[in-house]
């Protein structure tokens, strides 16, 4: 049985959502946190994140930490959902190059523009941000036609960062095709800790 580590509104969020688009059963364990602005409650000690960090999935007794790890797992194992392209697929090597690359490129870019001051675009989230808007002309998806976990990743990270993106064009307009998809409805409604 796979079981999420998770705490509402953080970056374990997304992989609900990734779990709802897979259409695999999972359970929840709402864990605590220390958020970015200073809020919240941590370390957790049901948290088995090395970190006490989120997300962190159990799948049986194998641990998958971080989230392009956790989302490559989860849409590696989930047959016939379609999410991840299999080796050998020509959408293969683009799905794995836009994994890391919103982890390890586009996240730390809008840390970077975060803090540079309001008037001073950071070049490499303005770079970013071209990059992704290069990508959706192509398709409706980072992948064209096809919808993959890293519309995920990506959906998620930018729905975070929404107030740092422009305004109109296919930013916004890919942001609202995510939302209108049932499992990202449903994600959102799983988010927060039901109340008691």
């Amino acid at each position: 049985m796979l079981t999420l580590f998770h705490a509402p509104r953080s970056r374990s969020t997304r992989i609900i959502w990734l779990l709802e688009e897979l259409g695999v059963p999972y359970q929840l364990r709402y864990v605590t946190i220390r958020y970015r602005d200073g809020s919240g409650d941590g370390p957790d000690a049901a948290n088995p994140h090395p970190d006490k960090k989120v997300p962190a999935l159990l799948d049986d007794a194998i641990l998958v930490t971080e989230s392009a790890a956790v989302a490559t797992y989860l849409a590696d194992q989930a047959d016939g959902a379609g999410l991840a392209p299999w080796i050998g697929d020509r959408d293969r090597g683009p799905y794995l190059t836009w994994l890391s690359w919103i982890e390890g490129e586009f996240g730390p870019a809008i840390g970077a523009r975060l803090g540079a001051p309001e008037a001073d675009p950071e070049p490499a989230f303005t770079a970013a941000v071209a990059r992704i808007e290069r990508a959706l002309a192509e398709g409706p998806w980072l992948l064209g036609e096809r919808f993959s976990a890293a519309d995920v990743m990506l959906g998620a990270t930018l729905a975070w960062a929404q107030h740092l993106m422009p305004r109109d064009g296919a930013i916004p307009a890919y942001l609202a095709r995510l939302s209108q998809r049932p499992a990202f409805q449903r994600a959102m409604t799983r988010d927060a800790v039901p109340a008691a």
